[in-house]
Order: C-alpha cells, then sequence, then structure tokens
C-alpha cells in the first residue's frame, strides 16, 4: 500500500521544470504582453488627440488667412474709390476753371459786337475807337485776373531772361545793351514769363548795323 501511494504520488504531482526546457512558462514574457496591451490604446488616443490638435491649428489659421484676404479686398476696394473719386475731383476742378475763364471772355465779345455795330452804323469813328478801347481794357482786366501782367521793356537793360532781341541798332542817345523799342509786349505770369517782349537793343554806335541771325527781320505786329 504505501509503496502504490507513493507511485500515484510520483505519477500524479506536477514537478517543476526548469527555465531552459520546453514547456516552460517565463513569469516577465506574460508581464511585457500586459505592458504592450495596456500602452497600445494609450498611444492610439494621443495620436488621435495630435491629428485633432492639428486640424484645429490648420482651420484657425484657414479663418485667418480668410480674415487677411477679406481686409485686402476691402482695402483694395476702398483704394479704388479714393482713385476715382479724386479723378471725378480732378476733371470737375478743370471744367469749373474752364467754364470760368470761358465765361470772364464773353464780356468781350460783347464789346467786339458793339465795335462792329458802330462801324457798320458809320459814326464818326470816335464809337469805333472807344469800341476797340473797351475790348482791349477788358481783355486786360481778364488777364489781371489770372495773374498775368505785362512786362516793362523800353528804357530796361536788355534781360536775355525777360527780352528776345529782334534788332540791334546804333545809338548816341541811349547806353548800349538798352531796350529802346518793343514789337510786341511781354508778360509775366506770377513771377514767371509768360512770354518774352520782342525788342529792339540799342549797341554803340561806331559798330555797322546788326540783326539778329537767328530771328531775322523784327515781325511788327499791329496793335
Amino acid at each position: 500500500m504505501n509503496k502504490h501511494h507513493h507511485k500515484n504520488t510520483g505519477n500524479g504531482g506536477t514537478a517543476a521544470r526548469p527555465t531552459g526546457e520546453p514547456g516552460a512558462t517565463r513569469s516577465d514574457g506574460g508581464n511585457s504582453d500586459l505592458a504592450a496591451a495596456a500602452e497600445g490604446p494609450t498611444a492610439e488616443a494621443q495620436s488621435v488627440g495630435e491629428v485633432e490638435e492639428l486640424r484645429a491649428k490648420l482651420a484657425e489659421s484657414e479663418k485667418e488667412v480668410a480674415e487677411l484676404k477679406d481686409k485686402y479686398l476691402r482695402a483694395l476696394a476702398e483704394s479704388e474709390n479714393t482713385r476715382k473719386r479724386m479723378r471725378q475731383q480732378s476733371e470737375d476742378s478743370i471744367r469749373n476753371e474752364r467754364e470760368h475763364l470761358l465765361r470772364d471772355f464773353l464780356p468781350i465779345v460783347d464789346n467786339l459786337e458793339r465795335a462792329v455795330e458802330a462801324a457798320r452804323a458809320g459814326g464818326n469813328g470816335d464809337s469805333i475807337v472807344e469800341g476797340v478801347e473797351m475790348v482791349l481794357q477788358s481783355m486786360l482786366n481778364l488777364l489781371k485776373a489770372q495773374g498775368v501782367t505785362a512786362l516793362s521793356a523800353v528804357g530796361e537793360k536788355f534781360d536775355p531772361a525777360r527780352h528776345e532781341a529782334a534788332d540791334h541798332v546804333p545809338s548816341e542817345t541811349h547806353p548800349p545793351n538798352t531796350v529802346i523799342d518793343e514789337f510786341h509786349r511781354g508778360y509775366l505770369i506770377g513771377q514767371r514769363v509768360l512770354r518774352p517782349a520782342r525788342v529792339r537793343v540799342a549797341r554803340e554806335s561806331n559798330q555797322g548795323p546788326r540783326k539778329n541771325s537767328e530771328e531775322g527781320p523784327p515781325d511788327v505786329e499791329n496793335s
């Protein structure tokens, strides 16, 4: 009986096997599997969180781009409106100035018409002269209103910036390089020369007659 009991005990008991033998169970391998299983969902959740964060940043960037685009388009439209407004104001200003200038010419036309009527009526000539003088005075008043003034030339020293020499003649009564006559009057607009006076200039009397080689004979205007 005792022998049989020991035999059963030897066959039915489970003996511990060496680690290196087949069928042996490693306790550390089991722990690694458990750790990997526990870490898996955490890593996946972290990746999903990063993707959501990137999506949020992308949406924010797209929103900023849309706002900047809207501001740019608004600024562009405002600039275009300003340019159109300035152009319209400039055109209006030019039109008003032109109308004002042309309106100032109408009294001159009126005086010319009166002078023509007086000439056709066959008066004594005084009315015609008076009419022409009225036209001249109206024209001078118009020029003065626009800042235009006549240049003083005769008796002045020749100034190439204000005078145009059409002729040089000897003179014993005028110093050399003095304006002794003018063929047409010069005018200033403000301090600038609108038109130089075309003049005859004195020179020393012991020199022969000399013309301005570029101008040729003076073109005397009837005034």
